[in-house]
């Protein structure tokens, strides 16, 4: 292959060389099941997923592991707020991850590991760090030694003493660098054994422990967001190289998705879910909207965006329903030079689009010309560049696709009525503080609610 990409560890753009011919290994951070997911948590799965399209279009057999994050801080405290078991609402979130992910078109990665699975692993690698004096435990916790690796702070190309943890003080800590590979247990949270007591798994340590699972102690690429380079992923790096495992080949990181200059976020409350997008937009448009840009730039969201995204892709599944109307069905064809040379520059989308486009104004000149032939050759070649990208408008996934946003709601649709039924248990008990606190979070949400003597309805707000 012919492909370049951006590493970041390297800070400049590498030809793309895999461990193994013939085969490519990728491995992605996937979601925190904390919430459900907005469109800054799908770009990630959506840039990702033309990168493993376009390595599979060049003949590689791609692996691509995305990652669970089912046990975290987040996660038990709103569980918790919820008055919800700590797994249950973990699972109901990575259902609606799910369902965003097959709405907007990703293909399902080859594992899916969580990281609650995966304990073992994590415990071995812990003990490989101990014993080689890279790792220390200390009141029930264990820490990374940050100064024992001589190379740390490569990957975000920052001075070992100017970096912070941003984990707190703790008097177990020899350093204030160190970071925390397991955390002792507390009262009434999920906890396992090892040699060090009863406790979890710290973020870093995880994705260390399932991506040499699956895919050995050295792989091609790992990919994430541009906000997990410092400190999960130097930390990642810190701990897996000090263990021995040469680890990722490759660093990719794609920027984010904000609203009004800001990383859209739970926490600032700037979000926009899928599903209330998909009320909107297909699932093939939104998919356009966010594919298209390059994906180490930012997408600032806007309305305006949005729909000039949706006017695109339109004219390219116009074109390709004219050619079909009157020609017959145009099979996917071979992309152009132009679109490859695009793409193997850095996964360059934006340069690949504007090729699509120009073939289907090729294309539709040639069709109101009655030059059938030429019409039918842009497109096949449209078909065979759009199926790269996830969006060809003849894909099965894509046909009927107003049955889309159902997909993507159902996990919505669960969580809803979950927290109607507490809210009516809560009546039930006369316990109306707890009621009013479920209809002011359904509110909050974007959901209105209707009593009636029958029992309460629902529906989502207009955006």
């Amino acid at each position: 292959m012919s492909l370049r990409l951006f590493d970041t560890a390297t800070r400049k753009q590498r030809d793309f060389v895999p461990l193994r011919a013939g085969a490519a290994s990728i491995y992605v951070c996937g979601a925190t099941v904390q919430g459900l997911p907005h469109i800054g948590h799908v770009r990630s799965g959506l840039n990702y997923d033309v990168l493993r399209r376009w390595l599979a279009h060049g003949g590689l057999d791609v692996e691509l592991v995305r990652n669970v994050t089912d046990i975290d801080d987040k996660i038990l405290r709103k569980a918790a707020d919820a008055g919800r078991p700590w797994w249950e609402w973990a699972a109901t979130h990575e259902r609606a991850f799910t369902a965003a992910y097959d709405a907007l078109g990703c293909l399902p990665a080859s594992v899916e590991p969580r990281a609650t699975g995966h304990i073992t692993q994590m415990v071995e690698l812990i003990e490989r760090l101990v014993e080689g004096g890279h790792a220390y435990a200390g009141g029930g916790d264990v820490y990374f030694a940050v100064r024992s690796f001589p190379d740390y702070g490569a990957l975000s190309h920052q001075r070992v003493d100017d970096v912070a943890q941003g984990e707190g003080e703790s008097g177990a800590k020899r350093d204030p660098l160190d970071f925390t590979l397991w955390k002792a247990a507390k009262p009434g949270e999920p906890s396992w054994p090892t040699p060090w007591g009863r406790g979890r798994p710290g973020w870093h340590l995880e994705c260390s422990a399932m991506a040499t699972n699956y895919l050995g102690p050295e792989f091609d690429i790992h990919g994430g967001g541009l906000d997990l380079v410092f400190p999960h992923h130097e930390n990642e790096r810190a701990q897996s190289n000090a263990a021995g495992d040469p680890f990722a080949r490759y660093w990719l990181h794609n920027a984010w998705v904000t609203m009004g200059g800001e990383k859209m976020s739970k926490s600032l409350g700037n979000t926009l879910s899928i599903d209330v997008l998909l009320r909107r937009v297909r699932g093939v448009e939104l998919r356009y909207y966010l594919v298209g840009p390059h994906y180490r730039s930012s997408i600032e969201y806007s309305d305006a965006a949005l729909h000039e995204s949706v006017a695109a892709y339109r004219r390219i599944e116009s074109f390709i329903h004219r050619v079909r109307e009157r020609i017959g069905l145009p099979e996917p064809g071979s992309v152009c030079p132009e679109f490859a040379a695009a793409m193997d520059d850095d996964l360059g989308t934006p340069g690949a689009l504007a090729v699509i486009h120009g073939t289907v104004r090729d294309g539709n000149s040639a069709l109101d010309a009655g030059d059938h032939p030429a019409a039918t050759r842009a497109a096949e070649a449209v078909r065979a560049m759009t199926g790269v990208l996830g969006l060809d408008p003849l894909d099965p996934r894509w046909v009927g696709d107003d049955t889309t946003a159902d997909a993507a709601s159902g996990a919505l649709t669960a969580l809803v009525e979950d927290l109607l039924a507490q809210r009516q248990e809560a009546r039930a008990r006369r316990d109306f503080a707890a009621a009013d606190e479920v209809r002011d979070r359904l509110t909050a949400a974007g959901v209105s609610v209707e009593d009636s003597p029958d029992g309460p309805t629902w529906s989502l707000k207009d955006v």
